[in-house]
């Protein structure tokens, strides 16, 4: 950001940053053709993605704990003029191929909202992670019944780094490979300010895309301190060592917590979301010495992150305060 900030340079995205950022992004998806967009938030990302494949009348199918559902105040809705979220289910945040099935034949008359577009998130919202397996067997469901695949993306980074260990895949392999049209691709939980990609695999989908950025707000004037961040991390693979060191930082964290009676680990990590059960006062004592984590999915059910920069210092840290708090003892 500091040497995009040298001289003065075209503004809306016309300058050599924002190009060679794209040009990087299509290098590391292996796809040329792609066209990409940097907006503010992953917000944003996602609502404006979503109404570019959608029209009023159609619906999203989506996992019921997906963030277009619970978290996004009904910016999918508001930005598609009235396209209808709806909600299927599957183990732990993964979407069941049978569960979208049953939503999609669920009605098609015409009183009802058209499924248009399914809905992924990699990782879920669980921190559980999509095989390409399963991410081609959903895109092949959604294909049959004319649905286009959209990626949430928000900790894609973690994914990635969970995929290319688990099965040496690279993006392309559980991207476009594997059916998805649109990926929202995260910047911002792997450690970059205000900036995330929209990166449209089939360039006929983003006809006009920059129209519907300008009228949300999103087009930055000077767009090159978006997408110089993208260079910085791409290019000497930074957004994967950070998520690599946040998911170990995970890993380490789960280790650390399981021989504490009093704290149940409800998932394994495969990324850098930690779930874990705890009373409810022992998490009102931690917030009290000033740890910062939610409730999730239940009174005493909690998710615990580490990110980019998580130190064994800060480990040590919790889980002896963790101790330390024990109603119990």
């Amino acid at each position: 950001m500091s040497q995009a900030n040298q001289g003065r340079l075209p503004s809306y995205g016309a300058d050599d940053w924002t190009n060679r950022a794209c040009d990087l992004i299509r290098e590391v998806f292996e796809k040329p053709e792609a066209e990409i967009f940097f907006v503010f938030n992953g917000t944003a990302a996602n609502s404006l993605a979503l109404a570019s494949l959608c029209r009023s009348y159609h619906s999203v199918i989506c996992h019921e704990v997906a963030h277009v559902e619970t978290d996004e105040c009904g910016a999918p809705e508001f930005f598609s003029n009235g396209t209808k979220i709806l909600t299927a289910r599957g183990t732990h945040g993964k979407l069941d191929a049978d569960a979208v099935e049953r939503v999609i034949r669920k009605r098609t008359d015409i009183h009802y909202p058209k499924p248009r577009v399914l809905s992924l998130t990699q990782s879920t919202e669980f921190g559980t992670v999509y095989s390409t397996a399963e991410i081609e067997a959903l895109s092949a469901l959604a294909r049959h019944h004319q649905l286009a695949v959209h990626m949430d993306g928000a900790r894609f980074a973690n994914a990635a780094v969970a995929l290319r260990d688990k099965e040496g895949a690279s993006p392309a392999d559980f991207t476009w490979r594997a059916g998805v049209d649109v990926l929202c691709f995260g910047g911002t939980k792997n450690g970059m300010n205000t900036s995330e990609a929209v990166i449209f695999f089939n360039p006929e989908q983003a006809v006009e895309f920059d129209y519907r950025c300008k009228q949300a707000g999103q087009l930055a004037s000077k767009m090159r301190f978006l997408s110089s961040q993208w260079l910085g991390m791409l290019q000497d693979g930074a957004w994967l060592d950070h998520a690599a060191h946040a998911n170990a930082m995970t890993r380490s964290l789960a280790d650390r917590l399981h021989p504490i009676p009093e704290v149940s680990v409800f998932l394994e990590p495969e990324v850098n979301a930690l779930f874990v059960d705890m009373a409810p006062e022992h998490a009102s004592a931690m917030h009290e010495r000033g740890w910062h984590f939610y409730n999730f999915l239940g009174p005493e059910r909690y998710r615990l992150m580490c990110n980019w920069d998580t130190t064994d210092e800060d480990l040590e840290s919790f889980t002896r305060d963790l101790v330390e708090t024990n109603p119990a003892a």
